[in-house]
């Protein structure tokens, strides 16, 4: 891949959808070695309807949702024994990804926000509020930029792990549009549409690692 500041390689992992792999580490134990290396990282996962999110903030509450093993996780995310991380643990991690640089971009069909929005419980209070710009002093998460599944507890653990070992490099979570089928199609496994969909999304995934590449040097 080459970028503004010269060629780039990217390396990739693929996580699986559990909630129990996660709280045993797998994360960290595989972004770990890396960190001290690459110049650069980014975890990815499908987001909102037509539209890319670089998000802001990462937040440090599982919501609870089934997993693809049909297992469910509630509460503060766990951190594996034996593994660098920030004490006390804070509520949200921003990303360091230049995402003023990315969604300014030209990368494809698709919008790209710098998605600042979050749920917490504000410092003193009981119930969660929404943050359209971002947490507050003091306040507790319940939703990162990313929601309370595992793409956003990814982007927490990724993020934390960076901090916590002193990674001064960009690092944060994207989130690429849904993909989404042709109308009526609620049997075939592809389509016209999908496909197009599909190849859109992969290559402006690239053009906003090309744009993120060019600000490293």
């Amino acid at each position: 891949m080459r970028t503004a500041s010269g060629p780039a390689r990217i390396e990739t992992a693929t996580f699986p959808v559990r909630w129990g792999p996660f709280a045993q580490g797998v994360v960290e134990r595989t972004l770990l070695p890396q960190l001290g290396r690459v110049d650069m990282f980014t975890t990815i996962s499908q987001g909102r309807v037509g539209r890319f999110d670089v998000e802001r903030y990462n937040g440090r509450w599982r919501g609870g949702y089934p997993d693809n093993d049909n297992v469910s996780s509630t509460g503060v995310i766990p951190i594996p024994a034996g593994v660098p991380t920030v004490l006390p643990a804070p509520e949200f991690v921003p990303t360091t990804l230049p995402y003023a640089k990315i969604v300014a971009a030209s990368t494809g069909r698709f919008p790209v926000s710098d998605h600042t929005s979050v749920v917490e419980i504000p410092a003193g209070q009981t119930q969660p509020v929404t943050r359209p710009n971002g947490p507050t002093p003091g306040s507790v998460a319940r939703q990162g930029g990313g929601g309370d599944y595992l793409s956003k507890e990814i982007a927490y653990r990724a993020t934390l792990l960076r901090d916590a070992v002193g990674a001064d490099i960009p690092g944060g979570h994207l989130h690429t549009p849904v993909l989404e089928f042709g109308p009526g199609n609620n049997t075939e496994l592809t389509d016209p549409v999908f496909a197009t969909n599909q190849r859109d999304i992969v290559d402006q995934v690239r053009a906003v690692l090309v744009v993120a590449g060019g600000t490293l040097g």
